[in-house]
């Protein structure tokens, strides 16, 4: 599928790998519906990118009335573009690390696990549930009659956590063995899901990380010994959209990167 004349829904698009994933769909010609919370943010973005092919919606992932109006607000706009939706990319996620149990032999917050599943799993099931029944009714194309794609983000975490992963890489590894039902789930309507798992990448959680912690990290990357860039990330994702025999599967970016237990 052509991305170009088709409304994308993106979560977290106002920053990070969401956002350059925004930037490379709206530069092949499609229209961007930017899903997030932070409204400063959003607003630069549709000024850079121009208000014609591009809106943005403030909202919160772990709030399933948020989402709905997000959703709402989109098809009003698709209406006046008469630009159907082609996918979603569920890009919105947390890390918030912690061991099980700490040295005090205290376990880990119930409220921290409840943040990142909220946020990482229950939000991208939620979004793409309230959007699907937008995307099941539009006109296929092409020879395979196509409707769209849903592009979901894990993580090398659902594979190879780390100590003190075990929230994140759960709400990770759900998402990747979420993907093969969904799409069987979808495949009678011609639409499409695909996970991808990237390792380290410049991020705004990785801006977060110590040089000392990244370092680390970069030194278990096989080939090429860095962290890699938005626009690499972006370039899968658009991929994953436009080769139609991408289906029911996890790709992993990483370098050949396999996470060590520690730090």
């Amino acid at each position: 599928m052509k991305p170009g004349n088709r409304t994308f829904i993106i979560s977290a698009g106002a920053s990070g790998l969401a956002l350059a994933v925004a930037r490379d769909l709206h530069s092949s010609g499609a229209y961007i519906s930017l899903l997030d919370l932070n409204a400063s943010s959003g607003s630069e973005i549709i000024a850079e990118l121009g208000s014609s092919r591009a809106r943005f919606f403030e909202t919160d992932v772990s709030d399933t009335g948020s989402i709905k109006a997000a959703i709402q607000k989109t098809l009003k706009w698709v209406k006046q573009t008469g630009k159907e939706i082609g996918g979603v990319v569920a890009g919105a996620g947390v890390g918030l690390p912690g061991l099980i149990v700490d040295r005090k032999n205290e376990p880990l917050s119930i409220e921290s696990i409840d943040f990142v599943l909220n946020i990482n799993l229950r939000g991208t099931l939620d979004l793409i549930r309230q959007a699907v029944p937008y995307m099941t009714t539009v006109k296929p194309e092409g020879p395979d009659g196509e409707r769209g794609v849903i592009i979901m983000i894990a993580s090398s975490a659902a594979f190879d956590g780390q100590m003190g992963q075990v929230a994140y890489a759960a709400s990770k590894g759900a998402i990747a063995s979420l993907t093969l039902p969904l799409a069987r789930d979808l495949s009678k309507y011609g639409i499409r899901a695909v996970t991808i798992a990237p390792a380290l990448f410049e991020s705004n959680m990785t801006k977060m990380m110590g040089k000392k912690v990244k370092q680390s990290l970069e030194n278990a990357m096989e080939f090429p010994k860095r962290a890699g860039q938005p626009v690499e990330f972006a370039r899968i994702v658009r991929d994953s959209i436009e080769n139609v025999m991408l289906n029911g599967t996890v790709l992993r970016l990483d370098g050949g990167m396999r996470m060590p237990a520690r730090l």
